[in-house]
């Protein structure tokens, strides 16, 4: 009989020279297969600010730690990262080195699968109906390496990958379910939960993030009472509904100024801020530095050379 451990690492090591060997250079890179991405870190990194989708992060070499609220989450080949709902925070690369890289993938959690997925196999619903958090680390299990390795083969037969990708996604999902964060993402699907509530405000502040936020009338919009949505939103974000609002405004301004060109008072009024120079002490807060200069640095960092730490990551 095989060491469990010994198969899990050399599963692990076959998904980390598939990767390695499609994403050559640092950088986050997407496939063909959608949903699924691979990353690639060369020097270990200090935290950087991203927003995580509901996803599965895996390491097939090399360490990372996820910050959410001030608490990390570090993970590596033998633990998994799963996040329930989109979190702003802050990724940071550990271990990692030309010779050996960190390298692994994210694969964005369909919610809507897993709930067919629980109805389906007879599974109880959650009888936590608190928010909880909406991050956590689950152990690696060889039945989820393999249906992983299934899915990087894949692009080594791209004629299949519409009939088969999402046959070996709803395994990856059904897998998830069956791992010690079940607990998690059966309670985000649950439309009577607390989890579920607040990932629909979630979804109306993403759309609405220059709007003006009044909390008690987006409680009342997916039927919480105003302290009781507060609560888990806090809970489950590590943040206030204002706060989350706030990062949204600001890392979108940041896009503007980056990708679009705006000057800063464009960029804070396109946002919903009423006074730049607000804009300009918040942004500077959760960034570092003021606007006009993270920009000027991010644009060199561009022009001098490609890669690096993307605004999706995990």
């Amino acid at each position: 009989m095989k060491d469990p451990q010994i198969h899990n690492a050399s599963l692990q090591q076959a998904l980390a020279q598939g990767i390695g060997a499609r994403i050559t250079q640092p950088g986050d890179e997407a496939t063909p297969i959608a949903g699924l991405g691979f990353f690639r870190r060369e020097v270990p990194s200090p935290p950087v600010v991203c927003m995580v989708e509901p996803s599965i992060i895996l390491v097939a070499q090399g360490e990372k730690r996820l910050w959410v609220g001030g608490e990390g989450y570090p993970y590596d080949p033998s633990r998994f990262l799963v996040t329930s709902l989109n979190l702003p925070a802050n990724s940071e690369v550990l271990v990692a080195s030309p010779e050996h890289p960190c390298v692994g993938l994210t694969l964005k959690l369909d919610l809507r699968m897993l709930a067919e997925l629980i109805t389906q196999s007879g599974l109880p619903p959650s009888r936590d109906r608190s928010a909880g958090t909406g991050v956590g680390i689950g152990n690696m299990t060889a039945p989820l390496l393999k249906s992983f390795g299934r899915l990087l083969a894949l692009l080594e037969e791209p004629e299949a990958i519409p009939v088969l990708a999402p046959l070996i996604q709803r395994e990856i999902h059904y897998r998830l379910l069956m791992s010690d964060q079940a607990g998690k993402l059966r309670q985000i699907t649950s439309v009577d939960g607390q989890g579920y509530r607040i990932a629909k405000a979630i979804d109306w502040l993403k759309l609405n993030y220059s709007s003006a936020l009044r909390v008690e009338e987006l409680a009342a919009r997916v039927q919480m009472s105003a302290p009781t949505f507060h609560h888990h939103f806090r809970q489950l974000t590590a943040m206030s509904p204002l706060q989350y609002q706030k990062w949204l405004r600001l890392n979108e301004a940041k896009r503007l100024m980056l990708n679009e060109h705006l000057d800063v008072s464009s960029a804070a009024f396109r946002v919903g801020y009423e006074s730049p120079s607000q804009f300009s002490r918040e942004y500077s807060r959760l960034f570092g530095q003021s606007p006009r200069r993270d920009i000027g640095m991010l644009r060199g960092q561009v022009e001098g050379a490609a890669g690096g730490e993307g605004q999706l990551a995990g």
